[in-house]
């Protein structure tokens, strides 16, 4: 369900693309938590004292999807998303993730490939007893999530979107499908790609941002721009800053000794 996007061989040469979001406009796009509240958390506290001190702006931010498996605290960063979007303009990207953990109430195949992928330490954290669960048939199992799940965490869950257009760029989970327009983009795609939108390197209508395939730092390869840094696997998540043309990155990270620390760098176009 994850790789790794990494490479020992020189990269050629990627054509510069400039692209902005609307003057006056701010956007925190956030990669995948995975179940990482601590992490979460910190980065929630860090984006807003950023934002104070970055002055007065439009502010959205982007929760790129897979919120949920893999991490201990799923349950916990659902409900943070739903009260920062109290205060603060939050707008969630349905993942791969959250498309299998919909599908395995009522699809027992997609239960089992779920829980395999993360899902067991979801189920968990709605508060199912871990030696009954270890006991219970796949069928048992199912029954024990319909009732452990409040439905308004399904329905919140339902109402993610698939992609979002600000200015020159496009947030999707996983990426899209090159060459085909925005309005033909299979749904699938968007939640699962990998080949051929990594390699791809023309230009695409818009920049995308994305997550869904791991790296240990954010990648910039000029017409994409992915920021799953590996919360779960890593210790460390992260969000992209967009305003006017400039771009930067705010992380989270999780020392490995109980300490999360912050720390923030520049890019340039």
């Amino acid at each position: 369900m994850f790789q790794f996007f990494r490479s020992k061989k020189a990269e050629p040469e990627l054509p510069h693309i400039t692209a902005s979001v609307p003057e006056g406009e701010r956007v925190y796009a956030v990669g995948d938590i995975h179940g990482r509240s601590d992490l979460f958390i910190s980065l929630i506290e860090a984006i807003e004292q950023d934002n104070r001190d970055a002055g007065p702006a439009d502010t959205t931010v982007i929760l790129l999807g897979d919120l949920v498996d893999r991490g201990p605290d799923s349950i916990n960063v659902i409900a943070l998303a739903r009260e920062w979007m109290k205060f603060r303009k939050v707008r969630v990207l349905i993942g791969n993730h959250e498309e299998m953990f919909l599908r395995s109430f009522d699809n027992l195949d997609m239960l089992r490939h779920f829980l395999r992928h993360g899902g067991r330490e979801t189920v968990l954290s709605y508060g199912l007893d871990k030696k009954a669960y270890t006991r219970a048939s796949i069928d048992e199992v199912q029954e024990m999530m319909a009732a452990a799940v409040p439905q308004e965490d399904l329905d919140f869950i339902a109402g993610f979107e698939d992609m979002i257009r600000i200015g020159d760029y496009l947030f999707v989970h996983a990426g899209i499908e090159p060459g085909v327009p925005l309005e033909q983009q299979n749904v699938g795609k968007l939640r699962w790609i990998r080949e051929p939108f990594l390699s791809h390197q023309e230009p695409h209508e818009f920049v995308v941002v994305h997550g869904h395939t791991i790296a240990e730092e954010p990648v910039d390869q000029g017409n994409r721009i992915g920021i799953d840094t590996g919360a779960y696997m890593h210790g460390r998540l992260t969000a992209l800053v967009l305003e006017g043309q400039s771009r930067r990155f705010l992380s989270a990270i999780d020392d490995g000794e109980g300490s999360i620390s912050i720390s923030g760098s520049l890019v340039s176009q």
